[in-house]
C-alpha cells in the first residue's frame, strides 16, 4: 500500500482521534504474487538463519515456516499455478505495529485462485483502504490567532479566530496495486467546527458553548480590527482572574468531518476527528497592564 496527499511523515505528528470508540484498521490481507511471496519467504529465511547470534528456535521456526511453501503442503511456492492465483499475506497498519489487535490477522499466508473470494473480513478493499488512510491524514496545528495575543486582561474579551487560507480540506489517497488487484481509495477531512477550552474554570466562552461553527468562507470566528473593542466577538473567550506568575493553557480542537470515495464508486462517511493543540496564554489585572 502506498500513501500520497496531505500524509504524516512516518509515525511523526498526532493522528487524527476519532470522535466515537472506532479505530482504524490494524491489520488486513493482501495479495502477493507467487514470484513476490517466495523471494519474501526465502529473503527472510537467508537473513534469520546467517544473522550472527540468532537463537537457535528462531532458525527452527523460519525453516518450518519455510518448508510449508518450498515442499510441504505446496510445492515450490506455487510458480507453477502463478497465473492461477495469488498469495494472501497479513500486512500491519504501519501506524497500529503496537496495538495488539494487530495481531488478529493470524492466518497464515494462504493461496487464493483468481476471482475467488479470499474468504476472511479482513481481506483488504477500497473501504479498509480508505479507514487506513484515515490513520495517515496530516493536519494543521490548530493554534488560533488571538487579539490581544499572548497576554490579555481579566474581564476583557479576547478573540479568537481560524485564518481560512490554513483550515481546508485535506486528503490522502491509498492505493494498492497488486497481482490482480489494483484499488484505491481517497479519504477526505473537512474542519467544521473549533472547540476552545480556556484551561481554567475561572472563564467565559463566547459562545457560552465553547464551540464555534465554521463560517461560509471556511475560516472560524472573525479577525479583530481597531474599533472593535466595544463589539463580542463571535469566537472568543473572557478570563475572569489573572493567571498570575503563571499561563493558562489554552486548548483548541478542530472537529473534521471525514469521508472517503474509491474504486468502483464506492465511498462513504467515516466517523468525525478531532485533532487539538495547546497554547500558553497569560491573563493580567487591568491595572498592572497599565504600569
Amino acid at each position: 500500500m502506498t500513501y500520497s496527499g496531505s500524509v504524516r511523515s512516518g509515525n511523526s505528528g498526532t493522528a487524527v482521534q476519532p470522535v466515537t470508540d472506532w479505530t482504524p484498521p490494524a491489520c488486513w490481507y493482501e495479495p502477493r504474487s507467487a514470484a513476490e511471496f517466495k523471494d519474501y519467504v526465502e529473503t527472510m529465511y537467508t537473513e534469520t538463519v546467517n544473522a550472527p547470534g540468532q537463537a537457535n528456535y528462531a532458525k527452527e521456526s523460519v525453516g518450518q515456516f519455510r518448508d510449508i511453501y518450498k515442499d510441504g503442503k505446496y510445492k515450490n511456492y506455487n510458480e507453477d499455478k502463478a497465473d492461477e492465483g495469488n498469495w494472501w499475506v497479513a500486512v500491519q497498519n504501519p501506524d497500529r505495529v503496537n496495538d495488539p489487535a494487530s495481531w488478529e490477522c493470524s492466518d497464515l499466508p494462504f493461496w487464493v485462485a483468481n476471482n475467488d473470494d479470499p474468504g476472511v473480513p479482513q481481506a483488504v478493499t477500497p473501504k479498509i483502504l480508505a479507514e487506513a488512510a484515515y490513520d495517515a491524514i496530516q493536519l494543521p496545528d490548530t493554534k488560533v490567532t488571538l487579539a490581544p495575543a499572548e497576554i490579555t486582561k481579566v474581564n476583557l474579551a479576547t478573540w479568537a479566530w481560524l485564518d481560512k487560507a490554513e483550515f481546508k480540506k485535506v486528503s490522502v489517497t491509498a492505493s494498492l496495486n497488486a497481482d490482480g488487484l489494483n484499488i484505491q481509495a481517497t479519504t477526505t477531512a473537512k474542519p467544521i467546527s473549533l472547540r476552545l477550552e480556556p484551561g481554567t474554570s475561572d472563564a467565559e466562552t463566547i459562545p457560552a458553548s465553547g464551540v464555534c461553527t465554521m463560517n461560509a468562507d471556511d475560516s472560524v470566528g472573525e479577525p479583530y480590527a481597531k474599533g472593535k473593542s466595544d463589539q463580542t466577538p463571535p469566537c472568543g473567550i473572557t478570563y475572569l482572574r489573572s493567571s498570575g506568575g503563571g499561563a493558562y493553557h489554552l486548548k483548541a480542537t478542530i472537529t473534521w468531518q471525514i469521508s472517503w470515495s474509491g474504486t468502483g464508486g464506492a465511498g462513504g462517511d467515516l466517523p468525525d476527528g478531532t485533532f487539538g493543540t495547546t497554547q500558553d496564554i497569560r491573563v493580567q489585572e487591568a491595572q498592572a497592564v497599565n504600569h
